[in-house]
């Protein structure tokens, strides 16, 4: 709590604070284009088999034209469009009579696309599915891409929780920015899809880092009155990303172009990153007060505030007295299950970690069965993020932390739910239920972001931060994989997106506490004057509203 006192004392929310926000904002911007890039970098183009009279220019008869060289090529699919997987192993010249019927022909005419496939180039010049025939028996390797990049931030989430309290969380930043930069760029030259995979985990694995020694940045750098409203800020960077990479991916329509685009900016991002000061709680923390002093005074300098000079090593030690002495404690996971407060908190906010995850990236890695135009369809869930965020402050100021989660992910289900319902014809409608639940989703994962930052002390912010990002990005990784069941059975991944995330907010009103107006806590005696504060606040509450009634 103290160290609140002296962030006030460097000027509490001034310059420094408004340029750390836009220097966040630049990868904010970024980095969903590489989350997202496999909605279009591996689109699934139409495609057919390659066959000798179609695609032989030498053997195709000058009199026929191309509907009646597909009829006796290609067999019709399901939707009675030319099969994309399967031709036949001789012309069926019968079929140009106009008496020929279905019986014409048997499954033992046809045989796979041995010699390859013929891809539609109108909408995208190159696609990795097309560049690795990632279709028909192939086609489960793009889902699988897609987990593991999400393994990436998996194992990252958990190494850097851990590391960044050893190193710090500046020098974190960027090498992590510099990492995701080369491991994206080295992506275009990869010989094989092996390769590729391997690229983009460990491109995944940076961008772990990128999330939390930004947001830990940002959360220990801000006052507690300002910290909602630049956590939206940041949160809408993210969403105008989205809706950028949409117009992104229309005007670039090669995937190595694409992936360029999403990848070279991280070098100048790791570069302008150097500037920020090291986290001055994680300093002290660290019993380095002599540097955590030097980085308040730098702050209190930018942000012009004259008080520095009553910033000394024995007002911050005595200040911090108690956050010192616990940086002699080892800190470990096993920390965050140890005290009964913090159990309550860690285990229901695993829970709910897991479930947002796993349904949010359910939604957004599905984007071709929602619409054909996956560009406008890509710019309108970053409109509706950027709304849902942008308005998460203002929400927040008003119904408190727990509700507003809670809240937000009923609605974002029961949208899942609804949409389930809509016959695949009515497009426009399944769209609109699509765009609800992504703003839903916008305004609950904004709304963690600041919540969870709030329930753990200084000493263990990353480390717990680290797990919750290891557990929300397993449900990242199931979230693609749960889209595989659907040719068994299509409403199985729609039903437990929704059921999940409906379930999911029972646990935030029933096991978590609020904390709006409440101090960043720095130890864990914080937890329990938290705990005796908001007691103190619902008996006063009550006591008002037995008032009113009155």
């Amino acid at each position: 709590m103290a160290f609140s006192k002296l962030l006030e004392q460097a000027g509490g929310m001034g310059l420094f604070q408004t340029l750390q926000v836009l220097t966040f904002i630049l990868p904010c911007l970024v980095i969903p284009s590489q989350m997202l890039l496999e909605n279009f970098s591996a689109a699934v183009p139409g495609h057919r088999c390659w066959t000798h009279l179609l695609d032989n220019g030498s053997a195709v008869p000058a009199n026929m034209t191309l509907k009646a060289l597909l009829t006796i090529s290609i067999p019709p699919g399901p939707n009675w469009e030319p099969h994309q997987c399967r031709r036949f192993r001789q012309p069926q010249w019968q079929l140009l009579d106009p008496n020929a019927t279905a019986t014409s022909w048997s499954e033992a005419d046809t045989e796979p696309c041995v010699d390859g496939w013929v891809y539609d180039r109108s909408v995208f010049t190159s696609t990795i599915v097309a560049k690795w025939d990632l279709v028909c028996s192939s086609q489960g390797l793009k889902p699988l891409s897609q987990s593991i990049f999400m393994s990436g931030i998996l194992v990252g989430s958990f190494i850097w929780g851990l590391v960044s309290y050893r190193f710090g969380r500046k020098p974190m930043l960027s090498w992590c920015c510099l990492q995701l930069a080369v491991a994206g760029t080295s992506t275009i030259f990869a010989p094989t899809f092996v390769i590729y995979c391997s690229l983009r985990f460990v491109a995944a694995f940076g961008m772990a880092g990128i999330f939390l020694s930004s947001l830990t940045l940002m959360v220990e750098w801000t006052v507690t009155s300002r910290r909602a409203a630049t956590m939206t800020v940041v949160g809408c960077a993210f969403s105008a990303g989205q809706a950028a990479l949409g117009g992104l991916a229309f005007a670039l329509r090669d995937w190595r172009t694409l992936q360029l685009a999403a990848s070279v900016p991280f070098f100048a991002i790791s570069l302008i990153s150097w500037w920020l000061p090291e986290s001055a709680r994680w300093l002290i923390i660290k019993g380095k007060a002599d540097q955590a002093l030097q980085e308040l005074r730098k702050v209190a300098r930018i942000n012009g505030h004259k008080e520095a000079k009553n910033l000394t090593i024995e007002v911050l030690m005595s200040s911090m007295e108690e956050e010192a002495a616990s940086a002699k404690e080892p800190r470990s996971v096993l920390d965050l299950f140890c005290v009964p407060v913090l159990r309550w908190r860690s285990c229901a906010m695993l829970v709910v970690n897991f479930s947002l995850l796993i349904s949010y990236y359910g939604l957004v890695f599905d984007l071709q069965s929602l619409g054909r135009d996956i560009f406008l369809l890509q710019v309108l869930f970053g409109a509706v993020d950027f709304l849902g965020r942008a308005t998460t402050a203002l929400l927040l100021s008003f119904l408190g932390r727990r509700t507003i989660q809670a809240g937000s992910q009923v609605m974002a289900g029961l949208a899942i739910l609804a949409n389930m319902l809509v016959p695949q014809d009515l497009q426009t409608l399944r769209v609109v239920f699509a765009v609800l639940g992504k703003g839903c989703f916008g305004i609950s994962l904004t709304c963690l972001s600041i919540y969870k930052a709030e329930l753990f002390p200084t000493p263990l912010r990353m480390t717990a931060d680290g797990i919750l990002h290891s557990v929300g990005r397993l449900g990242a990784m199931m979230g693609p994989l749960i889209l595989m069941s659907r040719q068994a059975l299509p409403l199985l991944p729609p039903l437990l997106y929704g059921v999940i995330s409906i379930a999911s907010s029972l646990v935030v009103l029933f096991f978590l506490p609020e904390t709006r107006g409440l101090p960043l806590p720095d130890t864990i005696q914080d937890l329990e004057s938290q705990k005796s504060t908001a007691a103190q606040g619902n008996r006063q509450e009550a006591v008002t509203v037995e008032s009113t009634s009155l």
